[in-house]
């Protein structure tokens, strides 16, 4: 059995693949088609945008959850970088996904100035308060009459006068 930084991975992630690359015109029942030769799918989760310009469309890649790790490990073998409408695809297994997302060796993204400001003032929710947000939005606010006093300050004078 695999481990993760939170506790044990359990054995249906073993037998679970993550399938990437996938083409737009793949849909769910072509993916299923592609992968039943190699064992018995339980499950598969095809992943869809919820909202955006793309509600409604794949992402481009799906999860397919076999009986045994055994099915999982052969389908991973014959499928990885297999053409499917012109396009290699990438299946590995999902728990090695894991482990790759939880590793310690990717750069650390930079956090925007106000998430650093809230995460020193002890804030972990992730949420600004309303007065960091009355606080974002007055310096926005500043920042953009700077910019245009800059541009046109006779214009500026002219929308304090009203």
């Amino acid at each position: 059995m695999l481990q993760d930084t939170i506790g044990f991975v359990d054995e249906k992630s073993e037998s679970r693949l993550y399938v990437g690359n996938l083409d737009l015109r793949i849909n769910e029942a072509a993916l299923i088609k592609m992968f039943s030769p190699y064992g018995k799918i339980i499950s598969e989760d095809f992943l869809w945008h919820t909202r955006g310009p793309k509600k409604g469309e794949p992402r481009g890649y799906a999860f397919i959850q076999y009986s045994s790790k055994g099915e999982a490990e052969l389908a991973k073998e014959k499928m990885h970088g297999r053409l499917a409408c012109g396009r290699p695809l990438v299946v590995r297994l999902a728990s090695d996904k894991l482990l790759e997302d939880s590793s310690h060796d990717r750069p650390k993204r930079l956090l925007p100035e106000a998430n650093r400001t809230r995460s020193a003032s002890g804030s972990s929710s992730g949420q600004m308060s309303r007065d960091e947000k009355v606080a974002a939005i007055k310096n926005k606010l500043k920042a953009l009459e700077e910019d245009e006093k800059q541009r046109d300050p006779k214009k500026l004078k002219r929308q304090r006068s009203l």
